[in-house]
Order: C-alpha cells, then sequence, then structure tokens
C-alpha cells in the first residue's frame, strides 16, 4: 500500500529577524557619525551678554580664525580659507542673488581686533547692510 501525502501548505510569512539586524547596524553607524557631521569652524567667541538676532532666512556666517584666515559658510556649504578680496566677490555674488541677506561675523576672542574690523571694512564696501556679530554668552556661577 503506497501512502499519499497530503501537499504542503505554502508559509506566507516574512522572516524580518534579518531586517532588525540591518536596521541596529545602521542605527549604530548613525549614532557614530552624527557627531562628526557638525558643521563650522572651530572658534573661541568672546563672552558677552546681547540680544538674540532673529531671522527668517539662514545667514551667511564669515568667520576670523585665530591665524587671521578668513573663511565663509553659507548654509551647508563651508568656504576654505580665502582673502579678503575672494571674500568681498563671495559677497557681492550672494547680495545680487538675495539682497535682504543677513551676515554675521564671528571672530575668535584672540584674533587681532583689526583684522575683524577690515572684514567689517569690506562687507560694507560691498554693499552690506544687515551685519551682526556673533559671541558666546558669559559663562554664570553653577
Amino acid at each position: 500500500m503506497v501512502k499519499v501525502r497530503a501537499p504542503r501548505k505554502l508559509v506566507a510569512d516574512i522572516n524580518v529577524v534579518p531586517y532588525i539586524d540591518v536596521m541596529l547596524v545602521l542605527l549604530v553607524v548613525f549614532m557614530i557619525t552624527a557627531p562628526m557631521m557638525t558643521q563650522g569652524l572651530q572658534v573661541e567667541l568672546p563672552k558677552t551678554s546681547s540680544q538674540p538676532i532673529t531671522t527668517d532666512d539662514e545667514p551667511v556666517v564669515l568667520t576670523v580664525k585665530r591665524d587671521g584666515g578668513y573663511f565663509i559658510n553659507v548654509g551647508e556649504s563651508q568656504q576654505s580659507s580665502a582673502s579678503l578680496d575672494t571674500v568681498r566677490g563671495h559677497v557681492e555674488r550672494i547680495r545680487r542673488n538675495a539682497p535682504q541677506t543677513q551676515f554675521l561675523v564671528e571672530g575668535d576672542a584672540d584674533v587681532a581686533y583689526g583684522r575683524v574690523i577690515e572684514l567689517m571694512s569690506a562687507l560694507q564696501g560691498a554693499g552690506v547692510e544687515r551685519l551682526g556679530l556673533v559671541t558666546e554668552p558669559p559663562e554664570t556661577g553653577r
């Protein structure tokens, strides 16, 4: 006598264990790389109490490093060290495309005062009317 087997039922479940493994690996990768994704330059800003500037648009940040180098940061992009004439050319191009752009100057606390004034003078020569200075609030006693 020959036994006839009943056909096997197909299983329509999806095995999600490999997807969970991939998600955990991606989570770890993003947790490790996220702190490295900060933008901007490391500058020791002077500490003072002042009112924050509120603006609707993304401001253009011009940085004067301790060694006197000028940098320009527009949104996500960051330029490398540039001369004062190069920075002025970039600023004029930005103003042509968006005349109401806010410009912020951040200078290292140890940079020579004259370097910041040279930058501000070049910005004024490029027609910048909306200019602010970036500082950090003073540390309060804990």
